[in-house]
């Protein structure tokens, strides 16, 4: 069921995109303006499918990361993995020093999960082993494909937003830009972007937090890495540029600084909640 309707999310935010990038085209461009949108769009569709993860992991600066280099690391996806009956995801490690990480892909079959330098530093082995189990359940959770779409579509809505000031299209001065088109791309591109990041649940990060722990069947494990995470990310927030915003909603906790607009457009929900719901995970498990 939830992979069903993760998969009728996806297909809305492709739609979304679509009809916005053929608006804009006809408005532009008239009906040579369309049938450029057409193929525009056709195309930014495929790359937001079949590309959303290198896209997510580009903003983050991530690379692949060996067995050599991090054996540690890979003995615990590898357990949980096939804890879990699922395939070994790609492993990845950001140089960013703020303590973060998040899974990305379509599919178990194409996930990749990456962790920052920062939150190798930060978190002793059981607690990496909790965060690892949190990643995983967004991708066997089924979550992870809407996630990563939208991450994909929020970057390439930027990037023709920040396009949008080479393309001459229509206006009264044949060789320059259109201001109108312009002010519609600088207003629409970030609008979008917020759109698609805000039709994804803040009920996915609850749910990956009480699947995750039982996978790994310590909740108090994720409670205490989340807050360390949480002092960890307020202490070294992350620039809010357009890159970083099309990936941020992936990410276990939000990366930037509170207030403002990066608040009200936050995926994440109170952190606070979330140690509270794995409290009461662990006293339920003790019970039993």
């Amino acid at each position: 069921m939830s992979s069903h309707h993760n998969g009728l999310k996806t297909a809305a935010l492709l739609g979304l995109l679509t009809g916005l990038i053929l608006a804009v085209g006809y408005w532009l461009g008239g009906g040579a303006g369309l049938v450029l949108a057409v193929f525009v769009s056709l195309a930014v569709n495929a790359v937001s499918y079949f590309y959303s993860d290198k896209i997510a992991l580009r903003a983050m600066g991530a690379r692949p990361v060996t067995e050599a280099e991090l054996p540690g690391l890979h003995a615990i996806v590898r357990e949980l993995a096939t804890t879990a009956g699922q395939p070994m995801p790609r492993l990845y490690v950001s140089p960013a020093m703020q303590p973060n990480a998040f899974a990305t892909g379509r599919n178990p079959e194409h996930a990749a999960v990456a962790v920052t330098t920062g939150i190798l530093n930060m978190l002793e082995p059981r607690e990496m082993r909790a965060v690892i189990g949190h990643e995983l359940s967004h991708v066997y959770n089924r979550d992870i494909l809407i996630s990563s779409v939208a991450a994909g579509l929020a970057g390439i809505i930027t990037m023709l937003a920040n396009l949008a000031f080479f393309l001459p299209f229509g206006g009264d001065d044949e060789d320059g830009p259109n201001p109108a088109g312009l002010l519609l791309m600088m207003i629409l591109g970030p609008l979008a972007a917020s759109i698609i990041q805000l039709a994804i649940s803040r009920n996915r990060e609850f749910q990956a937090d009480a699947s995750g722990a039982t996978l790994t069947g310590d909740p108090l494990a994720l409670a205490s890495a989340l807050e360390k995470i949480h002092y960890g990310t307020a202490r070294a927030p992350l620039p809010a540029d357009g890159r970083l915003t099309s990936a941020a909603h992936l990410m276990i906790a939000n990366p930037f600084a509170g207030g403002g607009l990066a608040a009200l457009f936050s995926t994440h929900p109170p952190m606070r909640e979330r140690v509270r719901r794995l409290h009461e995970q662990a006293a339920l498990t003790r019970h039993r």
